[in-house]
């Protein structure tokens, strides 16, 4: 977990410093705005704390609208189709290996946001995401269980629901940002195997995401 947020703050400084000498318009924030954006996730999957290790990278993109509730809050809701998952390494009584997990949600985050200059905000909400497909592929299994032949999308929760916070840069038509996903539903279901019930991948979603939000009105 101290990686993960350590990766975040770096992404944030880097976001930030790079910018620094753009010479920024300063926005209307008296008009509601549409989008599109798009961008790189780096996911993994957790139990009691986030495993930096095995992360997923991947991508999301979609659309959003900035609603102003004052001259300084909006209201942001987002559509968005976002590839989650993680590699995951595995060493029990049935099998050992490594495992693929490729979670593609349709997620909308219900964002509010916090302009705190003309050119920076801060944001934060729940986000609600419905999975869409799932793809498990293998790495080096040895053991009873084939988990690409084994799971398919029945296998996974529908539903994920979470928390997302960050904090975005906004020049003229164009933003930049990043984002934390922390994930409060288990992604897998409870499965029988020999008299067995376990739940595998008894595990939540966790995600960063960097993007680039491209203003349309």
């Amino acid at each position: 977990m101290k990686n993960r947020i350590q990766l975040f703050s770096a992404l944030i400084f880097c976001l930030g410093t790079t910018f620094t000498n753009v010479q920024a318009q300063t926005n209307d924030s008296s008009n509601a705005q549409v989008g599109v954006k798009g961008g790189v996730n780096f996911s993994n999957l957790y139990s009691d704390d986030v495993d930096d290790n095995n992360v997923l990278t991947s991508f999301n993109a979609g659309f959003y609208a900035s609603i102003p509730l004052t001259s300084s809050l909006a209201f942001q809701p987002e559509f968005l189709y976002s590839r989650k998952g993680a590699e995951l390494e595995y060493d029990n009584a049935f099998a050992s290996g490594a495992t693929k997990f490729k979670l593609n949600y349709i997620e909308v985050p219900l964002l509010l946001k916090i302009n705190l200059t003309d050119n920076i905000n801060v944001h934060a909400g729940p986000y609600f995401a419905y999975l869409i497909d799932a793809k498990v592929t293998d790495e080096n299994s040895d053991g009873d269980i084939n988990f690409e032949e084994e799971f398919n999308n029945d296998d996974f929760n529908k539903f994920d629901v979470g928390l997302s916070a960050g904090l975005g840069f906004d020049f003229n038509s164009i933003g930049i940002g990043a984002r934390y996903n922390y994930g409060l539903s288990t992604v897998g279901k409870e499965r029988d195997f020999a008299g067995t019930t376990y739940t595998f991948p008894d595990a939540k979603n966790s995600n960063i995401s960097v993007y680039v939000a491209l203003k349309l009105n």
